[in-house]
């Protein structure tokens, strides 16, 4: 028989299970915080109808997307989480209250060029808040918590929220009286910090800006200061446009809530060259970055837009929204040495190693132990003990459960704990009681060290 080479294909992450259980970990908890603050969990499927896909689509959008027939079908896989969203509340619309909160974690398509830290399957943890008609600027204040909460969660604490507001920028280039190449420049401002000041001035000027406005407007998004200095500083251009000073408004409230929302000034910053380059967003517009880590960019972002599903639908729809690119992420993370390594990835809390041919009490302890919500391994293999416990070494199995003729003789096992090399001879009620208090302690154990 021929035999095929196994590999996985370029730009798909495959784990060990080690990592696999902190993937899941980190994945774990950033929907338990999502949840934390009232979103639904939903799950649309990862097969769509190409034209549903492709509404508002074009460019390098339609040359990534995996599309394919089946029978007279003409499908696709899903690129983002926010299309099929969209989607969703448009075909769903009169069955849903508003606001309507959704968070979603699931796997995402782009037929991209693999390269580090870029992959073409990935996870996506994605969580928006859909208004009918309005909605109001208080949820667009209430992400950059959820955002500092879901990284406090992970353990990371060295990360910046920063934040802008797209009318400010698009109400500062009508004071210029360039509000006709308003997405041109907003696409450019959006590299600065990929080009640099130089670059961008260039694009600038290829764009057919004088050098004058050009370094007008670097100047601009260049201010420093706290976060009250750089408010002040806006504040004298109030009363020269409309949308300027509606997006000072909208970012001021945003900024003054903040401390209600529990979110420290060491994470969160106003930053004027955020623009984020895609056109539909059109109020505050928030990327997160790993303080020591700049390099890696954005590991969290995303803003206002104003009409999520006009594709779909007349109804005025609009929302707030920011995405995790989990995957990523995750490979960053680990690639860093960031991944906590007291996190227990053991695929349970005990293996009860059996040292006589009977396996009937084994058995008997493994399924109270289960009940009682312990997670349990029996070892049913005929090995010799130092296999057995080379086993429950090699897997990281924090405790051992060793029953021989004595422990059957008293109705109690030997636990050992496989770091201490200690050992206690217990009931299987006493066994459980430890083995919950190492559990408890353990939920409290961050995946993530930075």
């Amino acid at each position: 028989m021929e035999r095929t080479t196994p590999r996985t294909l370029s730009g798909f992450m495959e784990l060990l299970p080690g990592k696999q259980a902190q993937f899941e970990r980190v994945r774990a908890l950033i929907e338990s915080s999502f949840r934390l603050y009232g979103f639904a969990k939903l799950d649309t499927p990862i097969i769509e109808s190409a034209e549903v896909l492709l509404a508002k689509a074009g460019g390098e959008t339609e040359k990534q997307i995996y599309r394919f027939n089946k029978g007279e079908h003409d499908l696709a896989l899903r690129f983002d989480l926010t299309v099929p969203l969209a989607k969703y509340v448009a075909a769903h619309y009169s069955s849903l209250s508003f606001p309507f909160r959704r968070c979603q974690i699931g796997k995402v398509y782009r037929g991209e060029r693999a390269q580090r830290g870029r992959f073409r399957e990935f996870y996506q943890a994605d969580i928006d808040i859909i208004g009918d008609g309005a909605l109001d600027v208080m949820n667009e204040a209430e992400i950059p918590a959820i955002i500092c909460n879901t990284f406090r969660a992970l353990g990371l604490k060295r990360f910046k929220i920063r934040v802008n507001n797209r009318k400010i920028l698009s109400g500062f280039f009508g004071i210029l009286g360039i509000a006709e190449n308003v997405a041109d420049v907003l696409r450019i401002v959006d590299k600065l910090d990929k080009i640099g000041a130089e670059k961008c001035l260039e694009a600038l000027l290829e764009l057919g800006l004088s050098e004058e406005t050009s370094r007008e407007i670097l100047k601009f998004i260049a201010s420093d200061g706290t976060v009250a200095e750089k408010l002040a500083a806006l504040n004298k251009y109030r009363g020269k446009n409309e949308t300027f000073d509606t997006g000072l408004d909208e970012l001021k409230t945003v900024t003054e809530y903040l401390p209600s929302f529990g979110v420290p000034t060491t994470n969160f910053d106003v930053d004027l060259t955020i623009a984020r380059g895609l056109d539909y967003y059109t109020g505050t517009v928030y990327e997160t970055i790993l303080t020591d880590y700049p390099e890696i960019g954005s590991v969290c972002s995303g803003g206002r837009y104003d009409d999520l599903a006009g594709y779909y639908t007349d109804k005025k729809l609009p929302g707030v929204g920011i995405s995790i690119g989990l995957t990523r992420l995750f490979y960053v993370l680990d690639e860093q040495g960031l991944l906590n390594p007291a996190l227990d990835t053991a695929p349970a809390d005990v293996l009860v190693i059996p040292m006589t041919e009977d396996l009937r009490y084994a058995a008997s302890v493994a399924t109270a132990l289960r009940s009682r919500g312990i997670r349990a391994q029996l070892y049913s293999e005929k090995k010799k003990f130092k296999a057995k416990m080379s086993y429950a070494d090699k897997l990281g199995f924090p405790f051992a459960a060793i029953i021989g003729e004595d422990e059957i003789e008293k109705n109690v096992i030997s636990l050992k704990d496989m770091k201490t090399g200690k050992q206690k001879t217990l009931s299987v009620e006493k066994a459980a009681e430890m083995l919950a208090e190492y559990k408890t302690a353990q939920m409290a154990v961050a995946p993530i060290g930075g």
